[in-house]
């Protein structure tokens, strides 16, 4: 399935660049989200590189996901681009 990466996972002071906030295609609820817990997320960056992540839980009510990678976080040029759930 096709993904959408929207945003890191952060809060007013302070940005998590590990975690990420994914918006999976045809996803439109949070029972629908539920069922992709551990998943992996595959992104491939500009030169042919994978960074691979796991779907942790949902995250909010209209089927956005949090995906948590685990060696490095994804670089801002991954902000609006997509990305493959396996």
């Amino acid at each position: 399935m096709k993904a959408k990466i929207v945003n890191y996972r952060g809060s007013y002071k302070k940005q998590n660049t590990k975690q990420m906030i994914v918006q999976v295609d045809g996803i439109k609820d949070k029972a629908s989200a539920i069922g992709l817990k551990g998943k992996k997320v595959v992104w491939t960056t500009p030169a042919g590189n994978k960074i691979i992540g796991i779907i942790a839980q949902p995250h909010g009510n209209k089927g956005a996901v949090r995906v948590h990678f685990k060696e490095k976080g994804l670089p801002g040029q991954a902000l609006g681009t997509e990305a493959i759930v396996e």
